[in-house]
């Protein structure tokens, strides 16, 4: 009991230290904060994840134990989008009360800015940039796989969390003439695999190009990876070799160990979906496709990786847009006319974000300029109502 009643001490005196302003405008904007993320967190999780498991329970008879931990499991990456959107529609209804209460209008009759008026939004937001980050970092993309997991043992469905289909690794490096024992740079292997479970490469292809004027291909049913050893094991297939002058050699083989690195192996690991990636391994899967030749998904990979910094970023987007709109409108706005402005402008946003990212993926513009165009638009837009709110 001394304990917390010296804790609650120690919050309170710190509390005091920040301006009497903030204290109160802190103390309006976090309710209807806290109303927002239930809002938005029920609506979307009951879209996005609660109707499935209801049909799941109904039709394949997924126990109701293993549909509330998916349900929690879940929850996290829901959490996440839910901050930004809250943020939005919490400085849409408190500044919009404000105003109407000519409460905005008597701050700035004693000489209060609009920009001081807001700053407590704004801290607000980059509060929960931070807090987005972390959540988005560390602990949605482990509660993604453990959401996954379990509803597949929920389901009695093999554990088959490596299935990848049509994997692809080019491999770059020294092309030897066998006449001249010369070299030039450039691709020595293509793999191909057309699936990767249980940790082995099913029907596999690989086209040899390392020795200069020859051609070989190998035709595998399966392989896979030994570490031990640093080699693949290849079983039940061929072996075609054509030489310079045309002539070629078919030898057919039950095992044959390939000396070939675990390039393959890495880039069937890598998941398909960012949200099971944290920004370490999207970075580490950035290096890796670009070392295998594989540009398009180096850069969708780069496109993800400036977005683990935009979607937080957001936070800050939507404080300035929501507290600076508000603060302009001398109309109160309700709740159900808060939460409709706020999923016009989130609309508005995600289009932008969606447009965009797939004009960075594509290539028509840097996965930078992609990636991060929609946050200054926006916040241009925000720069901009807040001009017209201190006028």
């Amino acid at each position: 009991m001394n304990f917390l009643n010296k804790y609650q001490r120690f919050i309170s005196s710190k509390w005091k230290v920040i301006p009497l302003l903030d204290r109160w405008l802190i103390r309006e904007l976090l309710p209807p904060f806290f109303f927002a993320i239930s809002a938005f967190t029920v609506v979307s999780l009951s879209v996005g994840v609660m109707f499935d498991l209801v049909r799941k329970i109904v039709e394949s008879g997924l126990s109701l134990k293993f549909a509330i931990q998916v349900f929690l499991f879940k929850l996290p990456s829901f959490l996440v989008l839910s901050f930004p959107m809250a943020i939005l529609m919490a400085t849409l209804l408190t500044y919009s009360r404000l105003s109407s209460n000519s409460e905005i209008k008597a701050l700035k009759s004693i000489g209060v800015s609009t920009k001081r008026i807001i700053a407590s939004a704004l801290v607000l937001g980059v509060l929960m940039t931070g807090i987005t980050f972390i959540f988005n970092d560390l602990i949605v993309p482990s509660s993604n796989k453990n959401a996954e997991a379990t509803l597949r043992k929920g389901l009695g469905v093999s554990m088959h969390s490596d299935y990848v289909t049509d994997i692809m690794y080019s491999r770059f490096g020294k092309i030897i003439d066998p006449s001249s024992n010369d070299s030039v740079d450039g691709m020595t292997h293509l793999f191909y695999a057309k699936e990767f479970q249980n940790k082995e490469m099913i029907d596999v292809t690989v086209l040899d190009f390392s020795r200069l004027g020859y051609k070989q291909m190998l035709v595998a049913k399966r392989g896979f990876w030994n570490e031990p050893n640093a080699t693949w094991d290849f079983q039940d297939g061929n072996i075609l070799t054509i030489s310079p002058s045309g002539g070629f050699t078919s030898i057919r083989f039950e095992n044959y160990i390939y000396p070939l690195d675990s390039g393959p192996n890495k880039i069937a690991e890598i998941p398909k979906d960012a949200n099971y990636m944290t920004l370490s391994d999207a970075l580490k899967a950035e290096k890796l496709y670009e070392l295998s030749g594989n540009l398009k998904e180096a850069r969708r990979m780069k496109v993800r990786i400036q977005e683990k910094f935009t979607l937080p970023m957001a936070c800050i987007v939507f404080s300035l847009i929501g507290s600076s709109l508000a603060c302009k409108s001398y109309e109160r706005t309700s709740q159900s006319q808060g939460f409709a402005m706020s999923i016009i402008l989130i609309l508005i946003y995600y289009i932008l974000s969606f447009v965009f990212s797939s004009l960075g993926v594509s290539g028509a513009l840097s996965p930078l300029v992609g990636a991060w165009s929609p946050v200054l638009i926006s916040f241009s837009g925000g720069i901009y109502l807040l001009y017209k709110a201190g006028d």
